[in-house]
């Protein structure tokens, strides 16, 4: 008879390690013991017996029903199919072409119920240690993972993956060569204002070659790179569980598990956690103001406008008028039950007239920025808990702790010296010295609590200053924005429009750099100022002030 076989194995190390030749041999042994003629080998390398699309299979299914065999010789019937209904189905696809499905491991099935259910009763054996080892391996993974070992399939650009030895567990290290690029990659996002796009481009000039060895970045691999918690020092894992197939040869859907189930992995941080949450707010502003999300003109506040009642973001609606042309309105989008969760929760708020909202908010906010002593006031009474010293007394008060600092340290060497004459007993030399010492602890305490407050006040004198020029630059050039300028000026310094009936909320924020280290990207998320911590200067980092942010929005 005309006789072809078929043999699988399930993963890539199999495959590597040759282990598919060994269900060859013992295969084609059997066809020559059965004194057939081989006239088709069909072989499926690292492909999963769960799923019905593998090429060897399809080439194997349309073979038999092109005729080209009568036989095919197959090892067990779990490399057929682990799963007990695509192995009937095939089983029964061959008995329908007149194709004989022989094993290795057990009698001929036609016209033998008991041989028929051998083969049933291994195929469901089959399905259930799949079943089973699949858990076996989750659970064990998860047991690794909690225990703070990386196991991941696939190691984030870098970081190199060190294997687990005796004397420590799996985990990932930092590759300075690429860590460098993804702190520069970071930093043209975060710090000078790049778009995926551009950041891209310039990669690309510079020579350096992406993850896989290409000449150009992605996008598609910069946005998940600059989405990746494990540059910031925590990986998560569990993140994703496997739904079943919805058909046959259908694959397996993954879906995310609740936030509450991912486990979290410590690993070596390449970035700061502020950087990574800087980038991370940047992204959400981006996708937020795109001009494929907002593509009109029509309206200066879309996405800072919140309804009061509800607190979320309104929605934007043009509608005909009775007049002609149409009107253009802010609404809650609540006022949509299925949104709301129900019509009980229904908004009842009236919609906007987005024109009049829009002339109404600019011009208050133009009357704060037209007056510097209101953003300074302002901003002196967020930063500002209790009044600070004169600097002029601060650096008198300094000058007398280090007077007093040095006479400490005379007196100490006094004591010395008074020993080595004779003077004094080593007890007597002991406890003297030791109130000394308490003394000079005392004093240079107060004195790094002076240093402190000093650049305190110097940090708070800059920020004042910065405020005023931030306000000089803005009255320059308001009145002559252009309605796309008027809208980068409103959402760089509005960070919400909170409507409620004919009560409007606007709340406004001075953008001002927080990191001296890294410039401000244009247009950034807006940050409440009420949640600035205060940061001390340092020697050598310099303030950065917002003079790219005002050029975006035409200063001149």
């Amino acid at each position: 008879m005309r006789t072809a076989i078929y043999a699988r194995v399930s993963s890539e190390a199999q495959a590597e390690r040759g282990t598919i030749a060994s269900q060859v041999e013992v295969l084609e042994e059997k066809v020559a013991a059965e004194g057939d003629e081989l006239v088709a080998r069909f072989i499926d390398d690292g492909h999963s017996g769960a799923r019905l699309d593998r090429p060897g299979l399809d080439a194997l299914r349309d073979q038999a029903e092109a005729g080209l065999f009568e036989r095919v010789w197959c090892l067990t019937p779990d490399r057929l199919a682990r799963n007990f209904a695509y192995q009937m189905l095939v089983v029964d696809e061959f008995a329908r072409l007149g194709v004989e499905l022989r094993f290795v491991d057990a009698p001929p099935i036609e016209d033998n119920p008991q041989a028929r259910l051998l083969v049933q009763v291994q195929g469901v054996i089959a399905e259930y240690e799949r079943a089973h080892s699949a858990e076996r391996q989750r659970r064990g993974k998860l047991y690794k993972v909690r225990a703070g070992e990386a196991i991941f399939w696939k190691v984030p650009y870098g970081y190199r993956r060190v294997p687990r030895s005796e004397a420590c567990p799996a985990h990932l290290e930092v590759y300075e060569p690429e860590a460098a690029v993804v702190r520069r990659i970071f930093d043209d996002y975060v710090a000078g204002g790049y778009s995926i796009r551009e950041i891209s481009r310039r990669l690309y000039a510079d020579g350096v070659p992406s993850p896989r060895g290409r000449s150009v970045w992605a996008t598609s691999t910069l946005g998940p790179l600059l989405r990746d918690s494990t540059y910031a020092g925590t990986a998560y894992w569990y993140r994703y569980e496997n739904a079943p197939a919805t058909s046959p040869s259908g694959k397996p859907k993954r879906r995310r598990r609740p936030r509450e189930d991912w486990v979290a992995v410590p690993t070596p941080a390449i970035i700061s956690p502020e950087t990574f949450e800087a980038a991370s707010r940047i992204s959400e502003h981006n996708k937020a103001f795109s001009p494929r999300n907002a593509p009109s003109d029509r309206w200066l506040l879309r996405s800072l406008v919140v309804c009061g009642p509800c607190g979320v973001h309104c929605g934007c609606a043009r509608i005909p008028s009775s007049r002609g042309g149409h009107n253009y309105y802010y609404y809650c989008v609540y006022r949509d039950p299925i949104k709301a969760g129900g019509p009980e929760k229904r908004c009842h708020e009236r919609q906007i007239r987005a024109d009049e909202l829009d002339a109404f908010v600019f011009e208050q906010v133009r009357s704060a920025l037209l007056d510097p002593g209101m953003l300074t006031a302002g901003e002196a009474a967020v930063t500002s808990r209790q009044p600070l010293p004169d600097d002029d007394l601060l650096a008198a008060e300094l000058e007398r702790l280090e007077r007093q600092l040095s006479a400490t340290e005379a007196e100490r060497r006094r004591l010395v010296d008074c020993y080595q004459a004779g003077l004094i007993e080593l007890a007597e030399l002991t406890r003297r010295a030791e109130d000394v010492k308490a003394r000079a602890g005392r004093l240079d305490e107060q004195r790094e609590q002076l240093i402190a407050s000093r650049a305190e006040l110097a940090t708070e004198n800059r920020l004042r200053a910065r405020v005023e020029d931030f306000a000089s630059r803005v009255a320059s050039g308001i009145d002559c924005l252009d309605f796309a300028g008027r809208q980068r000026l409103v959402r760089l310094v509005v960070e919400q429009v909170r409507v409620t009936g004919w009560h409007v909320e606007i709340r406004l924020r001075i953008p001002l750099d927080e990191a001296p280290a890294l410039a401000t990207p244009p247009s950034p998320r807006p940050r409440s100022p009420r949640s600035r911590s205060r940061r001390q200067p340092t020697a050598d980092a310099e303030e950065v002030s917002s003079n790219d942010r005002l050029r975006s929005v035409g200063a001149d």
